[in-house]
């Protein structure tokens, strides 16, 4: 199934990020890519520089594992829970794509401290305050039950806590600031990522 995996990572690191950024500078002549941000070693950096990693680890282990260099966990390692991974997988990759087209022209990777744009809400974002996020997940869940190594669920792990950094100290700071009471009404009525959880009460 490493190939399987290897297919998947291509078709969501193209759809996710290369289609994504293409569609972005043609509605608005930016790519939308701001980079990871705050000095080495703070906790935005931490985040940015984290998300990059575990997506490299994640690609790594099915690449290990075809190179016979990792194995997977015997007791994982089979039909069902490959079945389980390959549809995780695939929609996974189409739900980000779709929340990540949803989000328009507010869309963007990092954040600028400087940059004001417009708050959505509709479409996913009515069911949780970071679809993107909630759907990344179960894509790299989906992956690592494809090759499911030690490796594999390092970046899974990696993955999840700098989604957590991201969320939590970067961006929920820097919407509150930008918006205010709108995006204070927003946080306390809609869920972070699973919806109704997460909701932030007063946070105005």
């Amino acid at each position: 199934m490493a190939v399987a995996a290897l297919v998947l990572y291509a078709i969501y690191l193209t759809l996710a990020f290369g289609l994504r950024i293409l569609i972005q500078l043609r509605r608005t002549g930016s790519t939308g890519f701001h980079g990871v941000g705050g000095r080495p070693g703070s906790a935005e950096w931490m985040a940015g520089v984290g998300f990059a990693t575990a997506l490299l680890v994640g690609a790594a282990a099915p690449v290990l594992a075809l190179l016979d260099l990792v194995e997977p966990f015997p007791a994982l390692d089979v039909g069902a829970v490959h079945v389980a991974g390959l549809a995780l997988g695939a929609g996974g990759i189409l739900a980000t794509f779709y929340a990540q087209v949803a989000m328009g022209e507010s869309w963007r990777i990092g954040v600028d401290p400087g940059e004001r744009t417009q708050l959505v809400t509709a479409g996913p974002f009515a069911l949780v305050r970071n679809p993107i996020y909630s759907a990344m997940l179960p894509t790299a869940l989906g992956l690592t039950l494809l090759v499911p190594s030690w490796v594999s669920f390092v970046g899974l792990a990696g993955l999840a806590i700098a989604l957590e950094l991201q969320v939590r100290v970067v961006e929920e700071p820097y919407l509150l600031s930008v918006h205010g009471e709108e995006y204070a009404s927003y946080s306390a009525q809609v869920g972070r990522f699973v919806p109704g959880v997460g909701r932030i009460p007063g946070a105005g």
